[in-house]
Formats: structure tokens, sequence, C-alpha cells
């Protein structure tokens, strides 16, 4: 055997193996519910004292409206997924669609300033979390057929005339992913996203950046982008929301906070310049990534509020 094999083997053994081998647990860590109460119905950061506060506020408003709660579910790609359904007698309804980890319960929160605005909320378990069968999350590759499943539901079962999308991270991709997509029915009438990144592989990078400053990357981090487009189909380098914004004809809010560290406010304006739809860009000047409301209440309900009024008055949003 020539002496170069040798050293290949050696650079395989000693460099390559090891870093497949973490690369494999970072996708599992990420990606994969191992258990049954990974991604669970629970707080997902019982740590963190504005986490907690957002959790609880969301339990005690489904606790205030449980009496308008329907259990519902549908089944999309053979996975039986489960949500719950708040009728306050409009004709219109959201769907509020979480990021990765999280359960329906944490959407609780975002729900009030759509309840004021007259619509019907729907609240989902996402596949592989809550009580929703799947053990693999796909980043929105694979669960925006879930969401117009739950579109399908809401009108042609429940009875609304029109639906509204209301992704936060991940969950905003998984949204535009749905808005976009060519089985995207009318009656879908528009989203907002909030901290909507450009691609995962970005906000995976700046998650590095600040929680494992000197970590290495490489060929750690490539290794883990390509368990997760073999294992979960989605190619979160080449694709993502800034290569299918263009494609959106439905009208967008875009909610951002100028201290958003993970989709960072440059990328949102990236964003914002490549969408040809009807669009508005709102600021907030405080909140961590996924933690607007919290910081701005009365400014963040109120925004939703006019979005939804201008849905209803057939408003064309100006830049």
């Amino acid at each position: 055997m020539d002496w170069w094999i040798y050293v290949l083997l050696a650079v395989a053994v000693l460099f390559v193996l090891p870093a497949l081998v973490v690369s494999v647990g970072i996708y599992i860590i990420l990606l994969v519910r191992t258990k049954p109460d990974k991604f669970g119905r629970k707080c997902s950061f019982p740590d963190d004292e504005e986490y907690v506060r957002m959790f609880d506020i969301g339990l005690a408003w489904g606790e205030t409206w449980k009496d308008r709660k329907r259990d519902v579910s549908i089944v999309s790609d053979g996975l039986r997924l489960v949500g719950e359904y708040y009728d306050f007698g409009g004709k219109t309804a959201v769907i509020i669609i979480a990021g990765r980890t999280e359960c329906l319960l944490y959407s609780y929160y975002f729900a009030e300033p759509f309840r004021r605005a007259g619509c019907n909320v729907l609240v989902i378990d996402n596949r592989a979390h809550g009580l929703s069968e799947g053990r693999v999350t796909s980043l929105g590759y694979r669960e925006y057929r879930d969401i117009l499943g739950w579109c399908a539901l809401l009108h042609d079962g429940l009875g609304n005339d029109r639906v509204i999308l209301h992704g936060i991270c991940i969950g905003a991709s998984a949204a535009l992913f749905a808005a976009t997509d060519e089985g995207c029915p009318d009656y879908v009438a528009g989203m907002s996203a909030e901290g909507m990144y450009v691609n995962f592989y970005e906000s995976f990078l700046n998650h590095i950046k600040l929680d494992r400053p000197k970590a290495p990357r490489f060929p750690v981090i490539p290794l883990t982008m390509l368990m997760i487009r073999l294992f979960s189909g989605a190619d979160v380098v080449n694709d993502g929301p800034i290569k299918r914004i263009g494609k959106l004809t439905k009208p967008i809010l875009f909610l951002h906070s100028r201290e958003d560290q993970f989709s960072t406010p440059e990328k949102a304006e990236e964003l914002y310049d490549a969408c040809k739809a009807p669009k508005e860009l709102v600021w907030f000047d405080r909140g961590a990534h996924s933690r607007i409301r919290i910081n701005n209440t009365e400014k963040y309900d109120d925004t939703i509020l006019r979005f939804v009024r201008q849905l209803d008055d057939a408003t064309v949003f100006c830049d």
C-alpha cells in the first residue's frame, strides 16, 4: 500500500471520523425526538426568568379562554398532528406556528392580539413536538405541508373564510414555505413573521458564535448541515426564506427586534428588500430573538391589530 493511502487513513481516523460523530450528535440534539418528553408540553427554558414569564402568561390565556377550546387533529405525511382551536365567533382564523422545541402551550402567548382583532385561534404541536407524532424536525421543509393541512381544516372543516399565518423564528420559515407553495389556497390571506432568518445555517452560525465562541467550526458545522440535508430533507445552506421570499404574493408583516443577535437586523432588511409582495417591516428597539412581545407588548399588539384590519380593508402596505 502506498504511503499516501496510510496518510489519508490516518487523517480519517484522527479528524474526519470524530468530527462526523460529533456532527451526528449535534443533529440528534437539535432535531430528533429521542424520547417522548423531548420537545414536549413544557417550558423549554425553565431557568430563564423572561421566558418563564412568557410561558406563564400564555398558560393564563389558555385558562381564561378554555371554554372556547376545541381539540382538533389532522393527518399529514402519515403523522397524526394535534392542535387546539379557540372559536371566538369570527370568520378569520390565525395559525400560530412556533419554532423548534416549542409546543402549543408556548403559542398561547402570541394569541391575545389576534383574539382582540376578532380572529379565531389555532395553536398546534408541530410534528415531533408536544402530543403530535413524528421523530424528526425538518425546520419547515416538510412542516409547511402540515400547515397547508391545518389551513384546509380551518376553511373546509371549521367554516373560516380566511386564514392568517403567524410564525416565530423557524415557524416563520414554515409559514413562508406554505404561503409560497403552488398549492397554497387563495383563502390564506397573509402572514406575519417574527424574527425570520435568511436561512437556518446563518442563524445556527450566529448561535455558535455567541454561545460557543471557541468551538471549532470546521469540519463539524458543515458535516452537521449535511446530516440535516440527509435525514431531515432540509437544504439549510442553499435554500431558505431568502430564496423563497421573492415568490410571495400575499401581504406580509415583518416583526423584528434591533437586538436580535440570531436573525440579525441587516438580514431582516435583506429579506424585506427581496420581498415583492405587499409588505411592512416594523422595528422594535428591545427584545432578544423571539422575545419582542414581552418587551414591547402594547406596540406589538397594536401592530398585529393594524395588520389584521389592513387585511380586512384590502389595504396595500406602503414601502
